[in-house]
């Protein structure tokens, strides 16, 4: 009897070691979709909704774009031609990396499946195949490719540190992740302790793609880069406007209302700097501080925006509209608070943070103007 129960316990220890050993107790995490996902065993081959989310993997190892990405969209090079250019020279073969399509509505799940790709990493919200599109989450997980998306773009502030922390979770640097998650919070912590007290929030206009069209005036406001003026304590008056996360706004309403500061993004790049003339606001990777300087001038010399008291006073200023899609939103709103609250601000230095962002979680330098001043 004894012998039969000894037996019995053994076997049983057997059974247990079997159930709880790693390769049969999947790891899960919830991803920003709020969606359980079982991760899988192994994520050697990934693709990218985004190709600037490149950027990203390489926060958490310098390595993981070249040797684990087979496939991204071409958002990347079309759309920050300065920074794929940065990057093209440290991971050669970059080129070589198979482009599944331009944009959510060219996305090709035929060739994101004759990859074999283990992962697939999405946006909530972006330039490709995302947290809508349930058909190509359907096909992918049909075809046993684990999807998971992350959120650098519809709420940024809100979701940066989430989004590390599941990346961190799918690709095995949790280690890196919550490095990254504790400069993070210190670099935040910055703009939220010197705003304690502050009883006047100076009224803000933020444009939007500065020069993309010939009309007046797109904004953003409950979402995306809206939300850095919120956090940097600035009261956006196109809030009460645009109940959405972006919309526009008429030259009318801004000459009424006048706002205190006016901000707008920059899309122009190394290439659109080159163009005679381009309406667009140029910063970024590859452009130097007088190119950029000279493009906000020629921005604000427009009917209607020229006349604003923030413009005649010389409260000014223009950011890369590329912190929308990027972990280092953090300095751009360090540098939005230092110019809404420049006494209380004296300071701090997003310069410095960006800076020590690119040497410490980058593998290319910091190569550019990324936001600049009017005169």
């Amino acid at each position: 009897m004894k012998q039969f129960k000894g037996k019995t316990i053994r076997l049983l220890a057997v059974i247990c070691g079997i159930l709880l050993s790693p390769l049969t107790l999947a790891a899960t995490l919830t991803d920003l979709a709020g969606r359980t996902v079982v991760l899988p065993a192994r994520a050697e081959r990934i693709i990218l909704g985004e190709g600037r989310m490149l950027a990203s993997l390489a926060i958490l190892d310098r390595e993981l774009p070249a040797k684990r990405v087979v496939g991204m969209l071409g958002d990347f090079e079309q759309l920050d031609p300065g920074s794929y250019e940065q990057y093209r020279k440290v991971y050669p073969k970059l080129d070589q990396i198979t482009r599944l399509g331009r944009s959510s509505q060219s996305f090709s799940v035929e060739e994101a499946i004759g990859l074999k790709p283990q992962l697939a990493i999405f946006s909530l919200r972006g330039h490709g195949p995302d947290a809508s599109d349930q058909a190509t989450l359907q096909r992918l997980s049909k075809a046993g490719i684990t999807v998971i998306y992350v959120d650098f773009t519809k709420d940024p502030l809100r979701n940066t540190e989430a989004s590390i922390r599941v990346l961190g979770q799918a690709l095995g640097k949790v280690k890196a992740a919550e490095e990254y998650i504790a400069f993070y919070r210190e670099e935040m912590a910055k703009v939220s302790q010197g705003l304690a007290g502050v009883s006047h929030k100076p009224k803000v206009f933020l444009e939007s793609r500065v020069g993309l069209s010939n009309g007046c005036c797109e904004t953003i406001t409950h979402g995306m880069l809206g939300r850095f003026v919120d956090a940097a304590g600035g009261d956006n008056i196109a809030n009460a406007l645009v109940p959405g996360s972006h919309g526009t706004v008429s030259v009318e309403y801004l000459l009424q209302s006048q706002p205190e500061v006016y901000i707008g993004t920059g899309i122009g790049n190394p290439l659109t700097a080159r163009q005679s003339g381009s309406p667009r606001i140029a910063l970024g990777a590859g452009i130097d501080e007088a190119t950029a300087k000279a493009s906000l001038q020629r921005s604000l010399g427009r009917t209607g925006i020229a006349q604003l008291t923030a413009v005649r006073q010389g409260r000014a200023y223009a950011i890369s509209h590329q912190f929308n899609y990027s972990a280092a939103n953090v300095a751009a709103v360090q540098a939005m608070a230092k110019w809404l609250y420049p006494a209380r601000f004296e300071q701090l230095n997003p310069q410095a943070t960006l800076q020590n962002f690119y040497k410490r979680f980058q593998p290319v330098p910091l190569q550019g103007t990324f936001w600049v001043e009017a005169d």
